[in-house]
């Protein structure tokens, strides 16, 4: 089991100092039993948060609930306010979300009883020997078993909270655990309960079910429990879409296929929203049936679709736009000796060079979901190399520190050939050493060569032609080896 931090430890011994019991409670005891790092600790008390607020000097009390934030001096973010909240109990969950009525309680038993999940529902209270843990609900059985259990009955459960139906989900699929049978089936039978739930909450457990290692398993679980219908509608529908003879998945298993690929690169989760939601249009775009049915113009249907499901769960403006237009171009058509390099050009311009990354990421998500072998085949290779090439500055007289109009001036004569030939001279002598490429070495260099009769600097222009041509296959030799192109 992992160690309580310091600071945590202090702040027991203290309320422990003063005769008050003390336990870390909830999630961080569930991860500490599991091995895991706790993001954030909480610590239950029989002190009342006037007294808390009396034994430590920096503290904060502006809630409803018998919270009282501990400020301490450490550094870390996760540990520098802890959560002190007094035994409580809870009743008349009237908006589905928060109680409306919050009453102290005297044990640590009592204030266990209404946590959601058994595996929620553990204290513990570390000592000089072994550490007391108070476990009513048989927490620690259901961790050994892997299973997510309501405490108590699961109907009232799912009732005084419906966000709890999400959170049933989000720790199966966190934590890989099941879900156990009569709290899935309460689950089943509440799913309607969700819309009584804000929006920003719905988006904020969905996420972190999108982040999960089993992202696929969570969204199997949120359409078979029905969740999914009031949170992503839309997704149902490709549910048995067959598609045509480049697939060999329905609609939706693509799509879940897609994320649990996008879930296993352990990829942002722009990305792994934008492979769930890539094909979201294409059962309204579908037209025929059988092996050539199509699904034209379904990236940009979907890219608006996109835009329309994150706009309503109140995802960010950028989140938003950027997953959208993730979408809008994941059909991006490339073939080696097909596609120019205006066509490259043009393709960052739509998305953007420094997106380019995340859209092959829903490229390779895809060519996986579709049941592929590889994620990233020649073609994409040579995509990457196309962008690498046309993103970089050709080598040309534009790099140097001095320009055309800069040779007239220093040598006092008129436009003509002497200019590009100067010009090619330079470059190539600043390609071999950079360090040259400063106004006042070049200007010494532009009189030295204009004092060249015509024949002598023509043929020097030339050599310098060819050995900046040579520099340039080089490079590019270089950018087709780090692709593995040809």
């Amino acid at each position: 089991m992992k160690e309580i931090p310091q600071e945590v430890l202090r702040v027991m011994e203290e309320l422990g100092r003063k005769g008050f019991e003390a336990y870390v409670v909830g999630g961080c005891v569930r991860d500490l039993l599991l091995g895991k790092e706790p993001e954030d600790w909480d610590i239950a008390t029989n002190a009342a948060p006037e007294e808390v607020q009396k034994i430590f000097p920096r503290t904060f009390y502006k809630n409803k609930f018998f919270t009282v934030t501990v400020l301490t001096e450490s550094l870390d973010p996760k540990l520098g306010q802890i959560e002190v909240t007094a035994f409580r109990s809870e009743f008349e969950y009237e908006d589905r979300r928060r109680p409306s009525k919050v009453e102290p309680a005297k044990t640590i038993e009592e204030d266990l009883s209404r946590r959601d999940f058994t595996i929620n529902a553990i204290a513990l209270r570390p000592g000089t020997g072994k550490p007391s843990l108070a476990d009513p609900y048989d927490g620690q059985k259901d961790l050994k078993k892997k299973i997510v259990r309501c405490v108590g009955n699961p109907k009232e459960r799912f009732e005084e909270d419906a966000l709890r139906l999400m959170r049933a989900v989000r720790f199966a699929a966190t934590l890989g655990f099941s879900i156990e049978q009569e709290t899935l089936e309460a689950l089943r039978s509440h799913a309607h309960l969700l819309k009584d739930i804000s929006k920003e909450r719905i988006r904020d457990e969905f996420s972190k079910i999108r982040m999960a290692d089993r992202a696929q398993e969570g969204i199997e679980q949120l359409r078979e429990t029905t969740l999914l219908q009031h949170i992503i509608p839309e997704l149902l529908e490709g549910y048995g879409v067959i598609q045509n003879k480049h697939h060999i998945y329905t609609v939706w298993e693509h799509q879940v296929r897609s994320l649990a690929y996008a879930a296993k690169q352990k990829w942002s989760l722009e990305v792994r929203l934008a492979s769930l939601l890539h094909d979201v249009a294409k059962p309204r775009a579908k037209r025929g049936e059988g092996l050539d049915s199509t699904f034209y113009n379904h990236d940009a249907i979907g890219g608006r679709m996109t835009d329309d499901i994150l706009t309503r769960l109140k995802f960010s403006r950028n989140t938003t736009d950027y997953v959208a237009m993730l979408v809008r171009y994941h059909m991006f058509y490339y073939n080696v000796g097909e596609v120019s390099e205006s066509s490259v050009r043009r393709l960052l311009r739509k998305v953007g060079p420094e997106h380019m990354e995340d859209l092959l990421k829903v490229r390779m998500a895809d060519r996986i979901g579709s049941g592929v072998p590889k994620a990233e085949p020649y073609k994409l290779r040579h995509l990457r190399y196309a962008i690498e090439k046309v993103s970089k500055d050709p080598l040309s007289p534009k790099m140097l520190a001095l320009k055309g109009n800069d040779i007239m001036d220093i040598l006092k004569i008129a436009p003509g050939p002497k200019i590009g030939q100067i010009l090619a001279v330079v470059l190539a002598e600043v390609l071999e050493d950079p360090a040259r490429n400063s106004r006042e070495t070049l200007e010494v260099r532009v009189r030295e060569l204009g004092k060249l009769d015509d024949t002598a600097l023509s043929r020097l222009a030339k050599e310098s032609q060819r050995a900046v041509e040579k520099v340039a296959t080089k490079m590019d030799d270089m950018v087709k080896q780090k692709y593995w192109v040809t």
